[in-house]
């Protein structure tokens, strides 16, 4: 199996890196030593932020994605192989969240979270697996969720049946490219200090903690550090596995 040289620069893609959890995973990846490129919809604030990492723009850099474009994942691995050479991590982070009853989803709604979160992992797993699997290595770190494991509690059943679907995934991505020094990992974390969960849980916040056996939101740095270590060349015995960080809300 190949694996890249300790002191080679390594380079990694994290969709949805210019906001909540993305920034974490990218702040970590670059203080870690892996040049970053922080893809978003939007890219003011991907700008923002590699700007504050690297002013001179060598080792934090910025592309446009939208991962209910397939396409977009082929035009930012394109991009980054031509500046770059080649790239060796793939963080599928962006994601949709949707706080709905079961009963009040249509159809339309469904579909569309799925299509984004889901299918969003999807194509960026397949098109970077092609890539990876012809260099002889790489890392997909997929961002689950505690929803997708426990049916979801605060969030709609379309993220918690997405995220379920992520897992799945990650597992049929891990077996087919084991072979071919390819590793594909998810996390999932349950509820995180962060301006959308505080969205999300609004007054019941101390009621959510009461449910929380070690009584606090979890950091983002964690998960961050964990995203870290499963994209280094240190984790490839690490392989189709869910990582959870939960506080002890789910045991298995």
């Amino acid at each position: 199996m190949a694996t890249p040289l300790p002191d080679k620069l390594q380079t990694a893609v994290v969709t949805g890196g210019a906001r909540g959890l993305g920034v974490h995973i990218v702040r970590e990846l670059h203080r870690a030593g892996f040049r970053v490129v922080i893809t978003d919809i939007d890219p003011t604030p991907a700008e923002a932020l590699a700007s504050e990492l690297d002013l001179a723009g060598e080792t934090a850099v910025t592309a446009k994605l939208d991962v209910d474009k397939p396409e977009d994942f082929q035009s930012v691995l394109d991009k980054v192989v031509a500046r770059f050479g080649s790239c060796e991590v793939l963080v599928n982070n962006a994601a949709r969240t949707a706080v709905q009853g079961v009963l009040d989803i249509s159809p339309s709604d469904f579909n569309a979270v799925m299509a984004t979160n889901a299918g969003g992992t999807f194509a960026g797993c397949q098109v970077f697996g092609r890539h990876f699997k012809k260099k002889g290595y790489g890392r997909l770190i997929n961002l689950a969720s505690l929803a997708g494991q426990n049916g979801g509690t605060a969030t709609g059943a379309h993220y918690a049946a997405s995220k379920g679907a992520i897992l799945t995934l990650t597992k049929i991505f891990a077996r087919d490219l084991a072979k071919d020094g390819v590793t594909c990992n998810a996390i999932a974390p349950g509820p995180l200090d962060t301006p959308m969960v505080h969205d999300v849980l609004g007054d019941n916040l101390d009621k959510a903690l009461a449910n929380i056996p070690v009584g606090h939101l979890g950091a983002p740095e964690l998960v961050a550090r964990m995203v870290t270590f499963l994209a280094s060349p240190q984790a490839s015995f690490v392989n189709g596995a869910c990582w959870d960080a939960n506080g002890g809300i789910y045991m298995r």
